[in-house]
């Protein structure tokens, strides 16, 4: 066994420089991690919803529905069949956010994505079952016919819960939770010069 270790051990002289780098490699992670306030998107927690500034409007809007007593923006925007779905679904939604955030690639107006609308879709026959009327819409009892239906819950709906405010520049003046800066005083200064 000793043997082997030696055999994949690097050179002695390269052992400072790994540790320098794999230093680095953990603690830009780590900053990045921190930063980005990671650990609140495992949460159900609304505020962490506007950890990226694009989405103050769809907070705001929400803020001021019916939907804000009864359910947060996990309650109707991620799958609730399992939990490993939930959270598969979060991480590959967030992950797609978060990259389009970072390089500067979110839309001026803001629209669920394909994924995402059958989610809601199917949150909103969840969580409203025992009103539902139109049976085309019940995907739990005739998912086949949903299928072939062009109607999702919004057609008819629009104003719920976020009404039709969908733009960055639309409501400029929300009162929102304000997240205590994450980026050190150091870095601030030297970004303002």
């Amino acid at each position: 066994m000793t043997e082997l270790v030696k055999k994949i051990a690097p050179p002695k002289k390269w052992i400072l420089p790994v540790l320098i780098i794999t230093g680095s490699i953990i603690g830009l992670l780590a900053f990045i991690l921190y930063t980005s306030n990671a650990v609140s998107y495992l949460s159900d927690k609304p505020e962490t919803c506007i950890n990226c500034h694009v989405m103050v409007p769809q907070y705001a809007t929400w803020q001021h529905s019916s939907h804000r007593e009864n359910a947060n923006c996990n309650d109707c925007h991620v799958p609730h069949n399992n939990v490993f779905n939930k959270y598969y679904f979060k991480a590959k939604d967030g992950l797609r956010h978060a990259t389009m955030f970072t390089l500067r690639m979110e839309p001026q107006v803001i629209f669920i994505h394909e994924a995402g609308q059958k989610v809601v879709h199917d949150n909103c026959v969840r969580c409203h079952s025992e009103l539902l009327t139109d049976t085309k819409l019940d995907t739990q009892t005739n998912f086949k016919h949903y299928e072939k239906s062009e109607r999702e819950c919004w057609d008819c709906h629009r104003e719920v819960p976020h009404g039709r405010v969908n733009s960055l520049s639309s409501a400029p003046y929300a009162r929102i939770p304000q997240e205590s800066p994450k980026t050190p005083k150091w870095l601030n200064k030297k970004l303002k010069k």
